[in-house]
C-alpha cells in the first residue's frame, strides 16, 4: 500500500504582533502609500474630446425650439386678441413670445428669416403649437402700433427676449460629462485601496460570508457528528485550542493556521467544520470558493480581504472555505486578461492573508475539498495549510451510528433493524443515509403507516440505488427471460467460491433496469484479491449465460452487464497488474477515489503493441469467466428454473426465500493460506502492507 509522504516540521513561531491599535495604524499608512495618483494627462484629454462631443450630440437630441415667423396681419390679430405677451424690436423686425401656444402651419429659423441680402427660405412642417415668433413691420410704417400695444397689455423690451438661461445650456451640455468625469476620478483613487467593490460603495467588493452563531441553541457539535471518528479525533487539538490558546502558546507552540478536509462528497465535511466551531464556541464564517469569483477582476480579492478583517475584528474565529479547488488549483494553466486571471488573483490573495496573521490571533481556516491533487502547492506547505485531514466514507459500524444520529426525530417501527440496513449500504456517505432515512419516512407517510417499518427502509434504498418503479407492462415472455437473466445473477451469486451473497431479486422495472439482482458483502472491504474480482466477473456475466443457456439467443438486455465486466477486467490488466502476460506495469492513470474513481487526467502513452496485448487479455478474462458461468448454470439448471417461476409469481425475493426456493446453501468463502504459512515464507524483520 502507498505510504504517506513525510510530513515537514513545522516552522518556528513567529514574535507575537503588537498591539491591534499599532498594526492598524501601520495598516492605515501601507494604504496611504499605496494610494494611486490622478489620472494621467492623456486621460484629461481624452475626457475633453469625451466633452465637446457630448456638446455636440446634446445640440444634437436637444436642439432649440425653432421660431415661427407670422405675418404682420397675424401678429395684429393676436395683439388685438390680447395673446401676445411681450416683444423686441430692432429696426423693422419684431420677435416675441404668445401668452398662449397657438398652431402655425409654417415655420422657419431665425436666422434665415433674419438674414439680411438673402431670399428667405421656407420649408413646410405639420402644424404644432409655437409660443415664440418673428415678424416684419411693413415698408409704410404704421404709427398706431406703440399704442395698440401698450393698450393690449404686451411688454415692449429694450432688450433681445431670454429663451434659455445661460445655467440652463451649461446644465443640459456639459453636467452628463462632467458627472461622468467625477465618477471615474473617485473609482480611480479608490479601486486599488479597496478593490473594485470597495469603490462602489462595497456591494461588489463585501464578503458574502455566511456567519453562523454557534453560541445559540441548536448549534452543532461533535455528538452531531457520527461515522467519522478518525478525522474527529484530528480536530480535538484544534478546539481545546480555539478554548485555550495560552495552554499551547506557553511553550512557544503554535496551533496550524490552517485544516484541509479531504474526502469524497456528502461524507460530512462541511459538518465536522460546523461541528469544530460549535465545541470552541467561537464564530464561524462559511463561504463557498466559487463566491470569491466574479466577472469583475479584482472582486474576487477584494472578498478574500474583507472575509479575513471581519474573522480578524471576531478573533478567535474559524473561517470555512468549501470547494477551496474552485479557486486554489496551481497557477499558471488558466488564462486572463493581462497576463494574470481573476482566479489566480484571489488565490494570491488567500495565500498572502494567511501569511498576514499569527495562529496566536486565533484565527483558524478550514478548507474542504474532493480534488486535492489539483490545488497549488504554495497552499499546502507548512504555515498555511499545516494539516490535511482525510474523510473517508463510514465503515458498517459508522453508518449504523449515522442511521441512530438521523433517526433521532423519525418513529421507527419495532421490527427497524438499524444494523442490517447499515450492512446493506455500503459505500453509502452521511448524506446518503440521511437521504435513505427521509425517503423512508415520506414512503411511509404516502403508505399511511404511523411508524417507518423495516420495508420501507429496504424499498427507499431501492429507489435511490436503482430508480422509482416504472409501470411497464411487459408480455409473458418478457417477463420469463427477465425472470431467468436475474436468476443466472442470483444462482452464481450462490455458488461461485466468495461471491458476495445475494440480498434481493426482483423482476419489477426500476429506472434504466427491467430487472436487479441486489448483493451486498458480509463486512466492508478495503483490498480485494484476484479470486473475488474473478467471482464478481462471473456473477456479471450470469444474465446472458442464462439466456444461452435456456433459450440459445442473446438480446440487448445484458448491456450494463457488459460495461461493468470490461471495465472490471481493464482495471485488473492496466492498474492492478493481475496479468501474467504483462505483469505488474501500470497501463492506466490512477482513478480520484474522492470523486467515484473518475480519472485524474488523460490515458497514459503506451504502444499499439501493448495496447494490442492489453484488448487481447481483457477478452481472454472475460472468455473464461464466461465460459464458467455457462458451466455452473447447466449443472444447477433445476435450481435456475425453480428461481424463475419463483420470481414470476412473486416479482420479488429476498436472501431466505432465494435459499429456500432454490434448496442451495450461501456461497462458500475464498480458500486463503493460512497466516502462519505466510509468515513462515518471509524474513523475521520484514513485513508486507
Amino acid at each position: 500500500m502507498p505510504q504517506s509522504p513525510p510530513v515537514a516540521p513545522a516552522p518556528a513561531a513567529p514574535p507575537a504582533p503588537g498591539p491591534r491599535n499599532d498594526a492598524r495604524s501601520a495598516q492605515g499608512g501601507a494604504d496611504e502609500a499605496r494610494r494611486p495618483p490622478m489620472p494621467p494627462r492623456r486621460t484629461w484629454l481624452t475626457f475633453l474630446l469625451v466633452l465637446l462631443v457630448n456638446v455636440a450630440i446634446a445640440r444634437l437630441l436637444f436642439p432649440p425650439e425653432p421660431i415661427a415667423t407670422v405675418p404682420y396681419t397675424f401678429f395684429r390679430q393676436q395683439v388685438l386678441a390680447r395673446n401676445v405677451e411681450a416683444i423686441y424690436s430692432r429696426g423693422v423686425s419684431i420677435t416675441g413670445r404668445f401668452a398662449r401656444a397657438v398652431t402655425w402651419p409654417d415655420t422657419t429659423a431665425v436666422a434665415a428669416a433674419a438674414a439680411p441680402g438673402r431670399r428667405e427660405r421656407r420649408r413646410s412642417v405639420a402644424p404644432r403649437p409655437v409660443t415664440d415668433f418673428a415678424t416684419e413691420l411693413p415698408a409704410f410704417a404704421d404709427p398706431g402700433l406703440e399704442q395698440l400695444l401698450i393698450g393690449n397689455g404686451v411688454e415692449i423690451s429694450a432688450e433681445p427676449i431670454q429663451r434659455q438661461s445661460f445655467w440652463q445650456s451649461v446644465l443640459f451640455s456639459f453636467a452628463p460629462t462632467l458627472l461622468l468625469i467625477g465618477i471615474y476620478v473617485w473609482i480611480f483613487r479608490r479601486a486599488t485601496r479597496g478593490g473594485l467593490g470597495g469603490a462602489l460603495g462595497g456591494g461588489l467588493g463585501k464578503s458574502t460570508a455566511r456567519r453562523v452563531d454557534t453560541n445559540a441553541e441548536g448549534r452543532v457539535t461533535f455528538e452531531d457528528v457520527a461515522g467519522i471518528d478518525e478525522a474527529e479525533n484530528e480536530l480535538v487539538e484544534v478546539v481545546d485550542f480555539l478554548r485555550d490558546p495560552a495552554k499551547y502558546t506557553r511553550l512557544g507552540g503554535t496551533a496550524p493556521k490552517g485544516v484541509l478536509l479531504v474526502g469524497s462528497p456528502g461524507t460530512g465535511k462541511t459538518l465536522l467544520a460546523r461541528a469544530v466551531a460549535g465545541e470552541a464556541g467561537v464564530p464561524f464564517f462559511s463561504m463557498s470558493a466559487s463566491e470569491f469569483v466574479e466577472m469583475v477582476v479584482g472582486v474576487g480579492a477584494a472578498r478574500v480581504r474583507d472575509l479575513f478583517r471581519q474573522a480578524r475584528e471576531q478573533a478567535p474565529a474559524i473561517i470555512f472555505i468549501d470547494e477551496l479547488d474552485s479557486i486554489g488549483r496551481a497557477r499558471g494553466n488558466m488564462a486572463g486578461f493581462g497576463g494574470t486571471s481573476e482566479h489566480e488573483q484571489t488565490l494570491n490573495q488567500i495565500l498572502t492573508e494567511m501569511d498576514g496573521f499569527s495562529s496566536r490571533q486565533g484565527i483558524i481556516v478550514l478548507a474542504a475539498t474532493n480534488q486535492p491533487d489539483v490545488l497549488d502547492r504554495a497552499l499546502l506547505r507548512p504555515g498555511r495549510f499545516d494539516r490535511r485531514v482525510v474523510v473517508n466514507p463510514p465503515d458498517r459500524n459508522g453508518r449504523e451510528a449515522i442511521l441512530k444520529v438521523h433517526t433521532r426525530q423519525v418513529p421507527l417501527s419495532p421490527d427497524v433493524r438499524l444494523e442490517e440496513i447499515a450492512a446493506a449500504t455500503p459505500g453509502l456517505s452521511g448524506a446518503d443515509l440521511r437521504n435513505l432515512v427521509n425517503e423512508a419516512a415520506l414512503l411511509a407517510a404516502r403508505r399511511e403507516r404511523e411508524q417507518v417499518t423495516h420495508k420501507d427502509f429496504l424499498d427507499a434504498l431501492e429507489k435511490i440505488v436503482l430508480g422509482p418503479e416504472r409501470p411497464l407492462v411487459l408480455s409473458r415472455a418478457d417477463r420469463e427471460r427477465i425472470a431467468y437473466h436475474e436468476g443466472g445473477h442470483a444462482i452464481l451469486g450462490l455458488v461461485v467460491p466468495g461471491a458476495d451473497p445475494v440480498h434481493r431479486v426482483t423482476i419489477v422495472p426500476r429506472g434504466q433496469a427491467l430487472g436487479v439482482t441486489y448483493q451486498r458483502p458480509d463486512a466492508d472491504r478495503y483490498n480485494y484479491p484476484e479470486q473475488y474480482l474473478r467471482a464478481r466477473i462471473v456473477g456479471i456475466l450470469g444474465g446472458r449465460a442464462a439466456e444461452e443457456v435456456v433459450y440459445g439467443t442473446r438480446t440487448t438486455g445484458a448491456e450494463n452487464d457488459i460495461e461493468q465486466a470490461t471495465g472490471l477486467a481493464r482495471s485488473m490488466v492496466t492498474r492492478w497488474g493481475m496479468s501474467e502476460r504483462l505483469g505488474m506495469v501500470q497501463l492506466a492513470p490512477a482513478g480520484n477515489r474522492f470523486l467515484g474513481g473518475a480519472p485524474a487526467g488523460g490515458s497514459r502513452e503506451i504502444s499499439e503493441a501493448t495496447a494490442q496485448a492489453v484488448d487481447e487479455e481483457v477478452r481472454r478474462i472475460i472468455a473464461e469467466s464466461r465460459d464458467e458461468a455457462l458451466r455452473l448454470l447447466g449443472e444447477h439448471r433445476a435450481a435456475l428454473d425453480a428461481l424463475a417461476r419463483a420470481l414470476l409469481e412473486r416479482e420479488t425475493l429476498d436472501e431466505r426465500e432465494i435459499l429456500a426456493v432454490t434448496g442451495l446453501p450461501p456461497a462458500p468463502a475464498l480458500e486463503t493460506r493460512p497466516l502462519e504459512g505466510i509468515a513462515a515464507d518471509m524474513p523475521h524483520p520484514q513485513r508486507v502492507a
